[in-house]
């Protein structure tokens, strides 16, 4: 005899109120705000290069200088330049950016420790959400830069890295900066990662490692010298669904 199973009635937790239950729908459409205004303001820039990084090294360390140097000759060439709009590796993209021929760009975040915005950007948007802040970063980038940097530039680095993988994304630069910061982890993923089948050796291909500024910027020409830096159409319509 088959045993039937009643489907679950839907109950309100406890101490759920109509009042909050409204509250978290209406979330709805800040969400919707923080989207459009990021399509609007972003849909010109191309062709933009993201830069990712830590938040918090000096304005005097080795990294934040280097990114500062990478941000002005990609802004020299003709690259808007879009980071986090906070401190560290972020002000350094942005104030190269800046004081290149080109837009800088800042997506900040609001966090409980305020992030205040830095003073190098020609475009700011201010973001309560994560998602939707990295989808900005995603959907009009023609290059990832990736600088040392802890949980959220690995957060951001996955992040691509999966997109683009599952083929939800289409395939851009993604270049890593510092060998000896970012070789552990390459190590890791060859050793650990392939090994045990998570990933496909393929995969290892979607990611270079280059430390001099001039060869960054050379990479990416190369990468782009058969097609064109914006989007095919295939590929637009492969992003509407970030």
């Amino acid at each position: 005899m088959t045993k039937r199973i009643n489907s679950p009635s839907v109950t309100k937790l406890p101490g759920t109120s109509t009042r909050k239950l409204s509250r978290q729908s209406w979330k709805v459409f800040q969400i919707m705000a923080e989207f459009v205004e990021g399509y609007e303001k972003l849909a010109g820039i191309h062709p933009s290069v993201s830069i990712f990084g830590s938040a918090r090294f000096a304005p005097d360390h080795p990294s934040s200088k280097l990114t500062e140097e990478i941000a002005l000759k990609l802004s020299n060439a003709g690259f808007s330049i879009v980071s986090g709009g906070g401190p560290g590796i972020m002000e350094a993209a942005n104030k190269g950016g800046f004081a290149g021929k080109s837009p800088s760009i800042g997506l900040n975040i609001e966090l409980p420790h305020e992030q205040n915005p830095n003073p190098y950007q020609d475009v700011a948007l201010t973001f309560r959400h994560f998602f939707s802040r990295k989808v900005m970063f995603v959907k009009f980038a023609t290059a990832y830069v990736v600088m040392p940097g802890g949980f959220g530039t690995l957060d951001e680095l996955a992040e691509m890295l999966t997109l683009v993988q599952t083929g939800k994304s289409r395939r851009i630069p993604i270049i890593l900066v510092d060998s000896t910061f970012w070789s552990g982890l390459i190590d890791w993923f060859k050793n650990t990662l392939v090994a045990e089948g998570t990933i496909s050796a393929a995969d290892l291909d979607l990611i270079q490692i280059i430390d001099d500024p001039d060869e960054i910027i050379e990479s990416i020409f190369c990468y782009y010298e058969h097609r064109r830096f914006e989007p095919t159409e295939e590929e637009v319509e492969l992003q509407l669904n970030l």
